[in-house]
């Protein structure tokens, strides 16, 4: 792949490669990490990869790759209770400075999701991905989306009435994306 193309993937896929790895690793230099190491794979191997029009889901798939990998690389060295409170913190304003507030609210809620819901709900709704698109970037089972977006809505919808008893003013979050997002 020449510089051209490379620096055209790039640009057609940092932003929401990044809001993924923030909305995974929960802080932005993490997030440029993987971001980064995401792009280093496809410039080392990407060639390999027949259909350039399945460039996107490779990146997605790779940086969920690299995000759990480090996470298990991470667990064997330190505890999540380990790291000081600050770095636990969602740093929702790198997500999207311009957003109205509902949205931070909204992201800073999707940070109290399990991990294993939050992947699914952002792919779907802030990256949004059908649900064959999704099934393979985590690869996983189709079933296994549609069971994880349904569950992880739930963990969202407590969320954000947990944020909105607090006196916040959130929209209601959106029962399904519609019957062709399959």
């Amino acid at each position: 792949m020449n510089n051209e193309a490379f620096a055209a993937l790039v640009d057609a896929h940092y932003a929401p490669l990044y809001r993924f790895a923030l909305s995974l690793a929960r802080n932005s230099s993490d997030a440029g990490d993987l971001v980064q190491q995401t792009f280093f794979i496809w410039a080392t191997k990407g060639h390999g990869l027949r259909e350039l029009s399945k460039a996107k889901s490779w990146l997605f798939t790779t940086l969920y790759r690299e995000f759990l990998r480090g996470r298990r690389r991470d667990a064997r060295s330190t505890s999540i209770e380990d790291l000081p409170p600050a770095e636990k913190e969602l740093a929702a304003e790198d997500v999207d400075r311009v957003s109205k507030i509902d949205a931070s609210l909204v992201m800073t809620a999707l940070q109290t999701v399990d991990e294993t819901f939050r992947a699914p709900l952002t792919l779907f709704y802030i990256e949004d991905m059908s649900y064959q698109e999704i099934a393979e970037a985590l690869d996983v089972p189709i079933g296994t989306v549609m069971s994880r977006l349904s569950r992880g809505k739930s963990q969202l919808r407590m969320a954000l009435e947990r944020v909105e008893s607090a006196g916040s003013k959130v929209l209601p979050f959106p029962e399904s994306k519609g019957a062709s997002a399959s």
